[in-house]
This record gives structure tokens, C-alpha cells and sequence, in this order.
């Protein structure tokens, strides 16, 4: 429980400071998700992929990650959006801007999701 917390806390504070990086830059309307990392296959790590939601849409829209990431959304959005399995799996709730929602995917396949209040907010997740 303790490691979970910290590899969530640890990228929530990477998310932030991108987002601190991209604020300085130019107002440019074209934005640039925050990197997944991906560490090397049995090194023990948790892996961990983020995702965010701005501009009414999720970035990336398709994520490919191994049995066991966790994978964090953060709405950046000044609306209110859900991270909503299609079929049940997970559900972050209303999530305001700045709010961030994790899931570790546990099991291989396809996990498709979007926002309850979007409908054009679609995303997927597969997981190999």
C-alpha cells in the first residue's frame, strides 16, 4: 500500500512539474502528453503511464502497457470529466480540474473507457 502510494504521489509530482515546464513555454494551443515510463523488464519497478484530459479529449487517446502498470489520468480541463470503463472495470467519479484518478491494470486485454458527461471523450488502454 505504501509503494502504491508512493509511485502515485511520484507521478503526480512529475505530471505537475511538466505542466509547470509547459505553462513557462509559449501559449501555443498544441499540447504534449506527459512521457509513460516504462522500466526495464525485471527490474522490480512498478511501471506507470499517465494520461491527461484537456481540450475535452484524452492524450494519449491509446495507451499499450504490461500486466501491472498503473496508468493516472489528470484533468487539466477547467470542466468536470469521469475516467468510465466501458464494461464496469473501473470508474474514477466526477473529477474536477487538477483531480487525478489511477488504475493498475492487473490482467491482459483491451479496456476501453471515456467521460460520462463527453461523449466524443473516448480512450483505450491495452495491456499486454
Amino acid at each position: 500500500m505504501k509503494r502504491t502510494l508512493f509511485f502515485t504521489v511520484l507521478c503526480i509530482i512529475i505530471i505537475l512539474g511538466l505542466l509547470a515546464a509547459v505553462s513557462c513555454g509559449t501559449s501555443s494551443q498544441s499540447t504534449t502528453p506527459p512521457p509513460a515510463t516504462t522500466p526495464t523488464q525485471g527490474s522490480g519497478t512498478p511501471q506507470t503511464s499517465a494520461v491527461t484530459m484537456q481540450n475535452l479529449a484524452f492524450s494519449p487517446a491509446a495507451l499499450t502497457v504490461s500486466v501491472g502498470t498503473t496508468v493516472t489520468w489528470t484533468n487539466n480541463d477547467a470542466t468536470t470529466h469521469t475516467v468510465t470503463s466501458n464494461t464496469g472495470a473501473f470508474d474514477s467519479g466526477s473529477m474536477s480540474k487538477g483531480a487525478t484518478f489511477s488504475f493498475t491494470f492487473n490482467t491482459k486485454g483491451v479496456f476501453e473507457y471515456h467521460c460520462n458527461f463527453h461523449s466524443g471523450m473516448n480512450g483505450k488502454v491495452t495491456v499486454q
